[in-house]
């Protein structure tokens, strides 16, 4: 088992050599770009605003934007689940974080499913059923949006929250067992699974990728597709969260949201060739098992 991960592993990055050494140049180049920053404010030959997040914190963002948009890009989820929390614990304010994230999320969204259809994961031209699939999660995007106020103010938050993390566990549970197994395409659970998503992103603003990628894969869509159209259908549910945001009233704080584009891009291209290089019963076991860990973390959460 080691030594045939070892083998995908050198197997992905011969098939990327190229790739995998521009991306490092690049993460190279930006790194340098935080240091060079702080030299020229401590020198005196820049200013900064009053606003300006140190450079510690700039290089913390990106990096933390870096790790988490590889795994949500990788696993279609993690990205705004783990991100939100690690910058609320960093000091930043939920009216900072909401619109930095769904515009991050927005973009590097927009960017994996183009990469991914570049690398082959995805072909909406000629697979009626990816098609068919992203416009039903797309369609629900909408309605979730519209629908979780409607249901935020009939029923306990508590109890809402509750089922959602059952269904994540359930969903990680079943993906699991059926790793191995091919399944029938069944649009009617696609339907049922992308609605309860988007009624969770739009009342609590995270949860979206375990339901929808592992609700793909217990409907009969493969893996490779269900990751590349989670990133794609995301980014239309961030749009429409965005635009609300802003037709409310709401600002963007380009402070933060700068560093977390730039990681969260940067992680997109290196996302997607792992994706393209790894089994398909892999990666069906990693969403899988990252289901269950989200949903674990989320109870205990709940819970707490």
């Amino acid at each position: 088992m080691v030594r045939t991960a070892i083998t995908t592993i050198g197997n992905l990055y011969l098939g990327h050599r190229r790739r995998f050494k521009l991306w490092g140049l690049l993460v190279l180049v930006t790194l340098a770009i935080f240091p060079l920053r702080q030299i020229l404010v401590d020198a005196g030959l820049i200013a900064l605003a009053p606003e300006a997040l140190s450079t510690g914190v700039l290089l913390a963002v990106f990096l933390a934007a870096l790790a988490c948009e590889y795994m949500d890009s990788s696993l279609g989820m993690g990205y705004g689940t783990t991100l939100t929390p690690l910058l609320l614990l960093a000091g930043f304010e939920p009216l900072q974080i909401v619109p930095a994230v769904l515009f991050s999320e927005l973009l590097t969204g927009l960017a994996a499913g183009a990469m991914h259809h570049r690398d082959g994961n995805l072909d909406l031209p000629s697979d009626r059923q990816a098609r068919r699939t992203l416009m039903l999660l797309a369609m629900l995007s909408a309605v979730g949006a519209i629908g979780a106020v409607a249901i935020a103010v009939k029923i306990s938050a508590f109890w809402f929250s509750l089922s959602i993390v059952t269904i994540v566990l359930a969903m990680g549970l079943v993906t699991l067992v059926t790793a191995r197994r091919r399944i029938a395409y069944r649009p009617g659970a696609i339907l049922a699974v992308g609605l309860v998503a988007a009624f969770n992103k739009g009342l609590s603003g995270g949860g979206y990728g375990p339901l929808v990628t592992s609700g793909q894969l217990v409907s009969g869509v493969p893996a490779k597709s269900a990751v590349a159209i989670t990133s794609i259908a995301e980014a239309l549910t961030c749009l429409v969260g965005l635009s609300a945001y802003l037709v409310f009233g709401g600002a963007i704080d380009w402070s933060l949201t700068l560093p977390l584009v730039a990681g969260a891009l940067l992680s997109v291209p290196l996302a997607t060739a792992t994706v393209k290089g790894l089994p398909e019963n892999w990666l069906r076991r990693a969403v899988g098992g990252m289901t269950l860990i989200l949903g674990l973390v989320l109870l205990a959460k709940l819970l707490a």
